[in-house]
């Protein structure tokens, strides 16, 4: 067991619990102001419900044994047995790895909610991600993650696939999931007529901000070491992302005339979302020109939706599914033995091999997501219910499922006080006020 690395897995495993917090911010600017309170609380409540799930059994399906390369045992629930001082998970107490893979199972189905934005309700969301949780991301990270001398999951242990911090286990699989319900809960009221501005731009960037800062825990923290590898990732997660920002930065000054503070944001999660499984595999440049596409290419996605038919509200699917792809794609075209991954992509002479693994994987997480997704959304809405009802989307999800608003605008203008000191009108002994008396109405 080694101090240093442990101190670095409990580190990056907070700075990844940030992210979910950053997430809620990043999407509850971007909706309208009926609908920011809900939107922040499918992330918060993602914490609540995915960090039960993973105690009880989420860590023993992902991490403990082996059935058939697709799932694990139940060994290991309750995290049995992992209290001790001898149960350790490489360099670190196994615990340690407990706890930082539990802040990727929390974000990954919170980033599905940004595209069912304002019009899901809450008891249905809360559904989806336990039953979404349960029967896709264990088994696809077991699939991914669970390594075993060939023993393990079938896409990073047989396949040999490469994801270094989730690429195809978070994001692929988020975006997929996030299609199939945008799909099943339809579109918004007023899609394509009201133009559903962000409501607060400043709360995007504060979001993107913290991700930003998170995403080091999440891709230098796949390291597990306080090491090369993960100062390597490290830099490669921060030229990767400066980037993207400049790559959809570029692409809206050209297709738009402006560059926006919107677009900045989209760029950086983008180039975040598209290094993370190829953190470990490129070099610094490789990083930057992947970065330079990522955001170029996400930039031009997110305007599909508009095309294809489908309400993808805070873009998802063009983002994370897309960037989650493109990333994983350009290990097989990018990837150098000089970097920790020691694999050679189609551009560094290592032939198509490992582009066709990356491709293989990220097909069939991608359709499986898709398929349970969609089929858990549909029996969600036909039973306790998924779509809000149209009117009280109109009336705005915060009021009709949390009974709140996020901005009490009459309060802070000082109107509700000055309203309140107001005097009543005077009444007389008929029970008419004065002025009312003038009118000749009843009070």
């Amino acid at each position: 067991m080694n101090a240093g690395d442990t101190a670095w897995v409990l580190a990056s495993a907070a700075l990844v619990m940030l992210m979910t917090p950053g997430l809620a911010f990043f999407y509850g600017g971007m909706v309208r102001v009926k609908s920011v309170l809900n939107m922040m609380m499918m992330s918060f409540v993602t914490i609540a419900v995915v960090t039960i799930l993973w105690v009880v059994v989420g860590y023993s399906l992902t991490f403990a044994g082996d059935n058939g390369h697709v799932i694990g045992d139940f060994s290991e629930v309750g995290l049995k047995g992992l209290l001790a001082p001898e149960a350790v998970s490489g360099t670190t107490p196994t615990l340690a790895f407990v706890a930082f893979q539990l802040m990727f199972a929390i974000i990954t189905p919170a980033l599905i909610s940004g595209a069912i934005a304002d019009r899901a309700t809450f008891r249905g969301w809360i559904a989806f991600v336990v039953g979404w949780t349960c029967l896709v991301y264990f088994p696809v990270a077991h699939s991914v993650w669970f390594l075993d001398d060939g023993n393990g999951g079938w896409i990073g242990d047989k396949l040999k696939a490469i994801d270094f911090a989730g690429g195809t286990a978070v994001h692929v699989n988020a975006g997929a999931a996030a299609l199939a319900l945008a799909i099943v809960l339809g579109k918004r009221i007023g899609w394509k007529k009201d133009p559903m501005r962000p409501h607060s731009l400043p709360l995007v960037l504060l979001g993107a901000g913290l991700l930003w800062f998170g995403w080091f825990g999440f891709n230098a923290g796949s390291a597990l070491s306080a090491g090369t590898t993960a100062a390597v990732t490290f830099v490669n997660t921060q030229v990767a992302t400066a980037a993207a920002v400049i790559g959809w930065l570029i692409v809206e000054r050209l297709t738009h005339g402006k560059a926006t503070t919107l677009g900045l944001a989209s760029g950086a999660v983008a180039g975040l979302v598209a290094i993370t499984p190829s953190c470990g595999a490129v070099t610094p440049v490789g990083a930057i020109i992947l970065g330079l596409f990522a955001g170029a290419i996400c930039a031009f996605a997110v305007s599909l939706k508009y095309k294809l038919g489908f309400d993808d509200s805070l873009d998802v699917v063009g983002v994370h599914l897309v960037g989650g792809l493109f990333g994983s794609l350009a290990i097989g075209l990018l990837g150098s033995e000089a970097a920790p991954s020691a694999v050679n992509g189609l551009f560094y002479g290592g032939g198509v091999s490992q582009l066709g693994k990356q491709a293989l994987a990220n097909l069939v997480v991608g359709v499986y997501s898709f398929a349970v997704a969609f089929i858990l959304g549909k029996v969600i809405d036909k039973t306790i219910g998924f779509r809000l009802k149209e009117d009280d989307e109109v009336t705005g999800v915060d009021q009709v499922e949390h009974a709140e608003t996020a901005y009490d605008y009459l309060s802070s203008s000082g109107l509700r006080g000055a309203l309140s000191a107001r005097p009543a009108p005077a009444e007389t002994e008929n029970g008419t006020t004065e002025a009312s008396e003038k009118e000749g109405v009843k009070a």
